[in-house]
């Protein structure tokens, strides 16, 4: 047992380190008895070992038997549940980095710690790499199916909602349009995968690119259906206000799915999410002056 003296601000960075591998092994062994791709279980078992090995190490200098978060413990364990393992577990890995452990100072008084951080940088880096997950062979024909649909029905709505300016008529044409193209869409990947020899993925990823592009349809479209309902008219019409609150949903869907995949491919999250988000709102712009242009143009009057 190491007899080093541990000063009170040291034990402090020592002690947090050990908190979070104590938390760590928890969520890790927990998930590894639920998930059912039983390779995963394994790897999930291997990380949660390694936790528990660096748990006790520091043990040996703090004295003090630590239990696990139990906020983090809930929150990753469920987030990982709901959106996979690997987002779970690299989105903990991220908040281990934001913990401000100084390790620096750790490493300058107990330098076989040294061990035990490249294990945690390396070794459990490599373990997360080789999770198998379904829905991540397939965030292409998501992020194909989600992509399409924001630009598409985007700027459809905009342009409907001036050409209409009645939720009436643009709640269904809205619907009709987006699942239309999802069908569209689905064939045309299913189609495709096809062509180029992959037939034993092509019925998944039409599925995976179809169901990401009714549910983004389903959510553009829902303030058309439900403002009118519960909102009465005041000064501004009820088609302004839901192409608003349907302009906010893109930009939070795209928000929201650019931080995944920033978090389950190691992408750039600010230049992804403020290229879609342009790309989504720019097309419902110039679709919002087609739309203008051709109720002055063409006299639609409803």
């Amino acid at each position: 047992m190491p007899q080093k003296k541990i000063s009170p601000k040291l034990l402090k960075e020592i002690l947090k380190a050990q908190h979070c591998e104590i938390t760590e092994y928890h969520i890790y062994s927990k998930l590894a008895k639920k998930i059912k791709h039983r390779e995963n279980g394994r790897l999930l078992q291997r990380i949660a070992k390694d936790e528990y090995k660096h748990y006790k190490f520091w043990l040996k200098f703090t004295k003090r038997e630590l239990k696990p978060k139990r906020k983090s413990l809930f929150f990753y364990y469920w987030i990982s549940r709901i959106f996979g393992t690997t987002f779970g577990i690299k989105l903990m890995e991220r908040g281990e980095e934001q913990a401000q452990i100084n390790y620096k100072a750790i490493l300058k008084q107990i330098p076989e710690a040294k061990e035990v951080l490249e294990d945690e940088e390396k070794h459990e880096a490599q373990l997360i790499k080789l999770i198998d997950e379904e829905k991540l062979k397939f965030i292409g024909s998501i992020v194909l199916g989600l992509n399409d649909a924001l630009v598409e029905l985007t700027g459809a709505l905009a342009g409907l909602s001036f050409a209409f300016q009645d939720t009436k008529l643009i709640a269904p044409a809205g619907l009709i349009t987006g699942i239309a193209a999802s069908f569209s869409m689905a064939s045309s990947e299913y189609l495709s995968n096809k062509s180029e020899g992959a037939h034993e993925k092509a019925f998944a990823s039409a599925l995976y690119t179809g169901f990401a592009y009714i549910v983004t349809v389903a959510l553009l479209v829902l303030p058309y259906i439900i403002v009118p309902v519960l909102l009465p008219v005041f000064f501004i019409p009820h088609y302004i206000v839901c192409l608003v609150l349907t302009l906010i949903i893109a930009v939070a869907i795209i928000f929201f799915f650019n931080f995944y995949i920033s978090v389950v491919k190691d992408f750039n999250f600010k230049k992804r999410f403020f290229e879609m988000a342009f790309l989504s709102l720019g097309i419902a712009a110039l679709s919002f002056l087609i739309g203008f242009v051709v109720k002055i143009t063409m006299g639609v009057e409803v």
